[in-house]
């Protein structure tokens, strides 16, 4: 189901997004550090971690089956005390007993410190999309937000650790453009 391009149900290109948003989509650093470098008080607040069925698009590029349970981990990276990004990750359950273990209990620790201080982990190229309201992604990311926008946009790419795929989304929250 995944091809070389990697992701075929997301873009390639951020088309159509906001021009003060571009740099933080099109950015292939670590998210974390960028955020950390431009606020007082980093904080990643844990929503829910553990064994989830993912969404179809999701196995499809994590060459998953599609009813199969994998890992799933979302949070809310906040800077200064404000949610700036919402962030989904997503791998095999069978890779957590090996490349990705250091995934499990990751709490309040961010992700992105991880991935980016590992010399072996590899990442593919970048894809977006602007979700909207049906979006179970849009859904989580704005759950208890009144009046939210009409769409956020997200941006997703594949870690690869030893062959072991993760599949890491990071919606922006409006809060980002204060930064």
């Amino acid at each position: 189901m995944t091809t070389g391009k990697f992701d075929t149900y997301w873009n390639a290109a951020a088309l159509g997004s906001p021009p003060a948003l571009f740099p933080w989509l099109r950015d292939r650093g670590s998210l974390t550090l960028r955020i950390q470098q431009r606020c007082n008080e980093f904080a990643v607040r844990p929503v829910r971690e553990g064994m989830a069925r993912i969404a179809l698009d999701e196995s499809a590029v994590l060459g998953i089956a599609p009813q199969q349970r994998a890992w799933s981990r979302e949070v809310f990276l906040l800077a200064d005390g404000v949610p700036v990004v919402f962030a989904h990750s997503a791998c095999a359950a069978s890779d957590l007993r090996g490349p990705w273990a250091a995934l499990r209990n990751l709490g309040s620790k961010p992700l992105g410190a991880l991935l980016f201080a590992h010399p072996l982990v590899q990442r593919l190229p970048l894809h977006f999309k602007a979700l909207s309201p049906h979006h179970p992604l849009y859904r989580s990311a704005t759950k208890g937000v009144q009046n939210p926008p009409r769409r956020l946009w997200a941006r997703r790419s594949r870690f690869t650790l030893h062959g072991a795929p993760l599949l890491v989304t990071e919606v922006f929250l409006p809060g980002i453009l204060s930064l």
